[in-house]
């Protein structure tokens, strides 16, 4: 009775043994681990942290992808790689800017190459204007796609949407000077703009010079 006496367990000091002996939570070793983890991370050089600072990586990359679907849906583009293609020579044009800039105003070699560079950019329709360097800064991927047979098609009034005038191209409905053309992704430069139209044997042609009333002798045979 004398060694129950000395060693009967009370509340507290059952509380107090349940309590030393209980194993930590997954959330505090978790955020043990993770205070561990922080303190061994090698710090980064004042360039790398510049690096950090200019680039969100929770929102570029959806930004990207969103803007890439809606490029893609808007002008029809079937080939991912086409996108590809159009960013990288806006990554170059970007780039060239960016140098031209760098250089004085009253240098000879900057005046030249940008009077060249806005000058090409014109031809292909990629800008309105060939007066400024702005315009090659702004150059965008839409810019490209607007160049595109079948969205050019739909500004010219030969269809209606950039899918009808995809269809239109496949099918071997659309010229371009003599030459027929089955890509829609084929770029239309200012010039050649004015000779986009519809084969002689294109039933589209027939069916819009019978509603206007121009049908030869020579397309009646042949319809």
């Amino acid at each position: 009775s004398t060694w129950a006496s000395h060693h009967t367990l009370s509340p507290e000091s059952i509380k107090a043994t349940a309590l030393s002996t209980r194993r930590p939570s997954p959330a505090s070793e978790s955020a043990s681990l993770s205070e561990k983890h922080c303190t061994e991370m090698v710090k980064l050089k004042p360039h790398e942290k510049r690096l950090l600072r200019k680039v969100d990586f929770l929102d570029w990359k959806a930004d990207n992808t969103l803007r890439e679907a809606h490029v893609l849906r808007r002008y029809h583009v079937s080939r991912r790689e086409d996108y590809v293609r159009y960013n990288k020579l806006v990554g170059a044009i970007t780039a060239l800017v960016a140098t031209l800039k760098a250089k004085p105003k009253e240098d000879a070699q900057r005046a030249e190459i940008t009077a060249a560079l806005l000058r090409k950019l014109y031809a292909m329709g990629v800008v309105d204007a060939d007066s400024s360097l702005a315009k090659a800064e702004n150059v965008s991927v839409s810019a490209f796609c607007r160049r595109r047979l079948a969205v050019v098609m739909v500004k010219l009034k030969l269809a209606e949407t950039v899918k009808e005038a995809v269809a239109f191209v496949e099918a071997g409905h659309v010229r371009v000077g003599p030459d027929v053309v089955r890509d829609p992704a084929f770029l239309v430069t200012r010039q050649m703009e004015d000779f986009v139209t519809w084969t002689d044997t294109s039933r589209i042609r027939r069916h819009i010079a019978k509603y206007n009333d121009k049908v030869d002798d020579y397309d009646l045979l042949r319809a």
